[in-house]
């Protein structure tokens, strides 16, 4: 059966007494597995996958969201005779088995996680390995989408889906321990706890994940791997897994999003939603996100209930960065405002696991995993957030076991709550089960095992800053549950601010920027720095440069290493101002802006669209394709309100529809404004520094004030117009 099949209208909603799971409307899906287990964190997921690979006889597929070559699936050392790097140990797999093919997909990301990410994947995993191991970015998705499909699938015999991928910063133990060495990521950089949950089956079920792996390649790829030339066989299952329970049917559920002709499924939604409506005791779920309006309405509409289930969600206690503290946290914290209110009876509980060796600002753990329990009688484990992307928009992946009358199930479904409880409560599933059977409900056991002094779970509310709640748009822009046109999100981006909101924060930049000035001139005045850049060492440091004859073309030649390397072009042309001064500084700048864009213009001609693509990413070609027939005015545009860095945008460029003479004019029209600001600034910030007094601060303030009004008139003028039609001639509300 087809992954891309066409996904038929879902069937009635089960009765309270039918079968939950319904292949169809709930999920993709039945087959059974001759053994399941769960795996609690990345000790026993990341050991037991290596296991699993090591036996690996004709195919290895892994889909993620992201994979880093040099992550080490046991950092204290696997010692089985392969190499510990993840990267080397497949090719070297690869290499000893001739039968062997390895594919591994990662998401084709968006530049906002360039920094995050290992940096050429193409190369480290594609190009310099044996030929049989495979590695694509999957970009076959709507603008804004990802890949987020966390599946290893090995000979069709085991597969392991799971929150998971296999990237830095995701190892760690179930005692999550202060200071744990082997908590270090490949830039030998420590990390902070982390919590994740997969699975792993055998059997039929892996057979199947298999030929979920196999359509998402080809979807990325255009090319269909190679299907098994015999059935599976056992002796693939990890031996440090142990067995929740054998012979089992396991319920395979996906997202996709509809792309490209290609029919979406929305499964993991629809089976949420039953699984809530089903519900008679006890909702358990541990989740990274928890944004998605229909989840909420569906859990509120249950406690809404006077006999419905107690619903215990454990999440972070405050999302990770200041980006998504500002977007998914500030859903977080409507979403769960919204469900307290529909809490008439007590029954609804936000939470976090607290580690007491961790600070008050970062004492919970860091929870990553995608789990759902109800009452005894169904589980799922796997990539999807409690979000609206995870809902309908990006790819995802889980499975489910239900109970369905079956005391053997049950109890293992119970069991496995038992386990992720003890380990927050810091006890053991024996005691935890012999509390619940005492107490008889979720929340008298957390209540009965809390333990203020030790690891404990801690009822949390989301703070929600009033002024981002003012600001920050609804969940449909930042957390969309199907595509939207590029033009209508920017356009929902940008909301009119308050005036008092916006006269704060233009008060607060100057503000910053005055104090700033003030602590450099301090600085000036009571520390070396006044003689490290003293007016004579700088003046002999220009002198000498511009002594050099050829000091203009090595300035030109340097912003053509920069563009290739990816140094920020606004940092070239502020140490140009810096050295040759403002007049002859911005005249280099601009020689050598054009000749490092023309450069890595022509590399991603010479490229083609293919290779940039893998290199950078796909959404920015798709920016220019489709801003093409605008020529010169798409790089202005894109040089005044720069999406990603000159190089990659240079290189992006070449290989896309725009033309020679459009890059350059455009590239030149769009430079200019921010070329002449940052050489003005930069003379007037060193003459504020060397000099502070009232006309050098009021001309440097003049600068700032300047080069403000010109981004706010930029943002005002660029942003598209609700009642405006799209580039492409519809119309964008």
């Amino acid at each position: 059966m087809s992954v891309a099949a066409a996904v038929r209208p879902p069937p009635a909603a089960p009765e309270p007494s039918a079968p939950i799971l319904v292949p169809g409307r709930n999920c993709w899906r039945v087959e059974r597995a001759s053994k399941f287990a769960m795996l609690v964190d990345g000790e026993d997921y990341f050991r037991a996958v290596r296991e699993a690979l090591r036996t690996a006889e004709r195919s290895i597929f892994i889909l993620g969201w992201d994979i880093d070559s040099r992550m080490r699936l046991v950092p204290d050392g696997a010692d089985d005779g392969w190499p510990e790097p993840v990267g080397e140990f497949l090719n070297a797999l690869v290499k000893s088995r001739k039968r062997l093919r390895a594919y591994v997909l990662s998401w084709d990301f968006a530049m906002l996680y360039f920094i995050e990410r290992e940096w050429m994947p193409i190369y480290k995993l594609d190009l310099r390995t044996h030929r049989r191991l495979s590695f694509r970015m999957d970009a076959r998705h709507p603008v804004g989408a990802s890949h987020h499909q966390k599946v290893v699938v090995v000979d069709d015999s085991v597969a392991f889906v799971s929150g998971f991928d296999i990237t830095r910063s995701r190892w760690d133990s179930c005692e999550h321990a202060c200071d744990d060495k082997r908590r270090i990521n490949p830039l030998n950089l420590t990390y902070g706890p982390f919590h994740d949950v997969g699975a792993v089956v055998e059997g039929d079920c892996a057979r199947a994940l298999g030929e979920l792996a196999r359509e998402r390649w080809e979807r990325a790829t255009g090319r269909r791997p190679r299907a098994p030339v015999q059935p599976s066989v056992p002796g693939h299952w990890p031996a440090s897994a142990e067995p929740e329970l054998t012979n089992v049917a396991v319920a395979i559920a996906r997202t996709e999003p509809e792309f490209d002709g290609l029919p979406g499924a929305g499964e993991i939604r629809q089976l949420h939603l039953d699984a809530i409506a089903a519900a008679r005791r006890d909702v358990f779920a541990e989740n990274q996100y928890f944004t998605s309006r229909a989840i909420g309405d569906a859990l509120a509409q249950r406690l809404a209930q006077p006999r419905g289930p107690q619903v215990a969600v454990i999440s972070p206690k405050t999302q990770s960065g200041w980006l998504e503290v500002s977007t998914m946290g500030v859903l977080r914290g409507r979403l769960d405002r919204d469900l307290r209110a529909a809490d008439r009876h007590g029954r609804y509980r936000l939470l976090c696991p607290k580690l007491p060796w961790l600070d008050d600002d970062k004492g919970c753990l860091n929870v990553h995993s995608k789990v759902m329990v109800v009452d005894d009688a169904l589980v799922t484990i796997g990539s999807a957030n409690l979000s609206n992307r995870s809902m309908g928009f990006d790819t995802e992946c889980n499975v489910a076991i239900e109970a369905a009358g079956d005391e053997r199930v049950a109890r293992a479904i119970a069991r496995m709550r038992e386990r992720l409880l003890a380990e927050h409560l810091g006890t053991t599933p024996e005691r935890v089960a012999e509390t619940f059977a005492r107490t008889g409900s979720l929340f008298g056991t957390i209540d009965a095992l809390h333990d203020p002094a030790g690891r404990t779970l801690e009822t949390t509310q989301v703070p929600l800053d009033p002024t981002l709640d003012s600001v920050v748009p609804e969940h449909d822009v930042l957390d969309p549950e199907q595509p939207s046109d590029a033009d209508t999100l920017v356009a929902d981006m940008i909301r009119e601010p308050e005036v008092g909101a916006g006269t704060r924060r233009r008060i607060a930049v100057y503000a910053a920027v005055l104090i700033g000035i003030a602590a450099l001139a301090a600085a000036w005045r009571y520390s070396p720095l006044r003689e490290w850049l003293a007016l004579e060492r700088v003046q002999a440091l220009a002198a000498f440069v511009e002594s050099q004859p050829l000091a203009p073309l090595a300035a030109v030649g340097a912003f053509v290493v920069g563009a290739v390397v990816l140094v920020p072009v606004t940092l070239m042309i502020a140490a140009t101002a810096l050295l040759f001064g403002p007049v002859e500084g911005a005249l280099y700048a601009f020689a050598g802006a054009l000749a490092g864009g023309a450069a890595t213009y022509a590399l991603g001609r010479a490229l083609g669209r293919d290779a940039v693509r893998q290199l950078a990413g796909p959404k920015l070609n798709l920016l220019s394709r489709r801003l093409a027939r605008r020529g010169w005015l798409t790089m202005t545009i894109v040089r005044l309100v720069p999406l990603a860095p000159f190089g990659v945008v240079n290189a992006v460029a070449g290989a896309s529809h725009i033309g020679w003479r459009d890059f350059l004019v455009g590239t030149a029209l769009g430079l200019l404004p921010g070329l002449v600001l940052t050489s003005a600034f930069v003379d007037r910030a060193v003459a504020a520094v060397q000099e502070p007094g009232v006309a050098t601060l009021a001309m440097l303030a003049a600068v700032v004030a300047v080069a403000v009004g010109i981004a706010r008139w930029l943002q005002r003028r660029l942003a598209p117009r609700r009642d405006a039609p799209s580039p492409d001639g519809e119309h964008a509300g």
